[in-house]
């Protein structure tokens, strides 16, 4: 299997959220590619020591680099901590990555609840991220395997 790839945006109030994220998940985080829109991953690398293949800000168009990587199937899932209390500028482009990740079947975590369970998913049930589409019936036939 190859590689897992791990997309990581956040929005400015949610970047010291994302920061005790990928702390909490420093070990398994640093089995798995890393890739960041600018100053998130600056952050990630400068206080955790991660590496992290920087993309542009979301200002310039990171978010749409995230979404080519989405498309072409480069980019296992995306945690994008987003401020859903703040008007954000760029709201119609990052309409445009959800749809994306929703068009290709990318876990997509928008809290830090559902980045949890996407990490989870990654580390516990990779082989459900590589092209299974019905992952609810996926893991129903896991659990009879285990029964």
């Amino acid at each position: 299997m190859k590689k897992l790839t791990l997309a990581l945006i956040a929005h400015d109030s949610k970047k010291e959220d994302m920061i005790s994220l990928v702390k909490a998940h420093r070990e398994e985080l640093s089995e798995v590619n890393l890739v960041a829109t600018k100053s998130t991953g600056e952050m990630i690398q400068s206080r955790l020591g991660l590496p992290v293949t920087l993309l542009q800000s979301v200002k310039y168009g990171g978010d749409q680099q995230v979404g080519t990587l989405v498309a072409n199937g480069d980019v296992t899932a995306v945690i994008f901590l987003r401020d859903p209390l703040m008007a954000q500028p760029y709201e119609p482009k990052i309409t445009d990555l959800l749809r994306v990740c929703d068009i290709h079947d990318v876990p997509l975590a928008t809290n830090l609840t559902t980045g949890e369970a996407v990490i989870h998913l990654m580390f516990e049930h990779p082989e459900a991220l590589s092209g299974h589409h019905l992952i609810a019936q996926y893991l129903e036939d896991m659990a009879a395997v285990h029964e």
